[in-house]
């Protein structure tokens, strides 16, 4: 029975990722931090079957204790400061947590077991102002903030280490992914939730920055099938994962409230102040590599098909009076 060590096992990405193993056999550790607050609510249905591990990604004595002791066949490094914006106000916690940890975590494998085989989470933000569209995994880097600059280190620290070590460490370029268990602070999440709650008439508007931001959104419980993939091929390299098709903010608040029975034109306001500073305005990734070396399927679940998901597990929630925090207390998933 292979087993796996997943980071940021509580977020989006790593509670999707722990029920895939789970259905593949393996035995799942997560890591915990026991200091932080947790938020157990994406990982409750599965909590009987994991294994959580105390430690810390920013001490790599624990990570050392952690590898040491659960001896897994592969590391998937999920856990980060995942919402750009919040980078900016934090940025030395964004560059330790998404870059300075990557480096502690590849220490720990190579220490204990450099056959273990190493899954970093990267981000289409390292694209940052576009050179080209769509982007590859040969287009120029070109953050402009500190989350994607943060991400642009862990990516070359992942290819440095598997350069001069010989691991088995790849990077996973992830385009906006999305799903019911999206943060709410995320602005996918913050229509859907709103169209529901407009539904029902617990309040009367939302109000957005840039509706003519663009961005490649696909559903997170395929894109943590690519990661694993990823692991199971048989050389380590990098790859985009994205669906290859662009929609604007405009576009996804059109869909989610005509699923709600809406027009978003009634209910939509649009707020400049609003808009980020430094935004990244076209992110549209090109999945070739990922369809032909990999086998994975971009379009498994088409955009409308992900709106109809998010919009309908929102609205199940404010029917059942289920009400959630309008953004978490921290968007560190460790």
């Amino acid at each position: 029975m292979k087993s796996a060590l997943v980071t940021g096992i509580t977020g989006q990405d790593g509670s999707y990722l722990a029920e895939l193993l789970l259905e593949k056999g393996y035995r799942v550790f997560g890591l915990e931090r026991r200091n932080a607050v947790l938020h157990y609510e994406r990982i409750r249905h599965i909590l009987k079957d994991l294994t959580l591990c105390p430690g810390d990604l920013t001490d790599l004595s624990s990570l050392i204790r952690v590898l040491d002791g659960v001896r897994p066949d592969e590391v998937y490094n999920l856990a980060a400061q995942s919402f750009v914006p919040l980078s900016w106000n934090q940025p030395t916690l964004t560059a330790e947590v998404n870059s300075v940890s990557v480096v502690k975590v590849l220490e720990a494998v190579r220490i204990v077991n450099p056959k273990i085989r190493f899954y970093q989470a990267s981000s289409s933000e390292i694209f940052g102002q576009v050179r080209q569209v769509p982007q590859n995994e040969e287009t120029p880097l070109n953050p402009v903030s500190p989350y994607g600059i943060a991400k642009a280190f862990s990516h070359f620290t992942t290819a440095a280490y598997r350069q001069r070590y010989g691991l088995f460490a790849v990077s996973g370029i992830l385009f906006n992914h999305e799903s019911p268990r999206r943060g709410l602070e995320f602005v996918t999440r913050k229509i859907s939730w709103a169209a529901a709650r407009i539904k029902v008439g617990a309040v009367d508007h939302l109000t957005l920055g840039n509706l003519e931001a663009r961005r490649d959104w696909g559903y997170a419980k395929d894109y943590v099938e690519a990661m694993w993939l990823m692991l199971q091929h048989e050389q380590p390299e990098d790859f985009v994962i994205a669906t290859g098709e662009d929609h604007s903010v405009r576009d996804f608040a059109e869909a989610a409230f005509a699923e709600a029975g809406l027009d978003y034109r009634a209910y939509v306001r649009e707020d400049a102040t609003l808009r980020r500073l430094n935004e990244v305005h076209h992110l549209l990734g090109d999945p070739r590599k990922a369809v032909r070396v990999l086998g994975w399927n971009p379009t498994k679940t088409p955009f409308r098909e992900l709106v109809r998901v998010m919009v309908q597990a929102d609205l199940e929630r404010v029917r059942s009076g289920k009400e959630e925090a309008t953004a978490e207390a921290s968007k560190l998933f460790l």
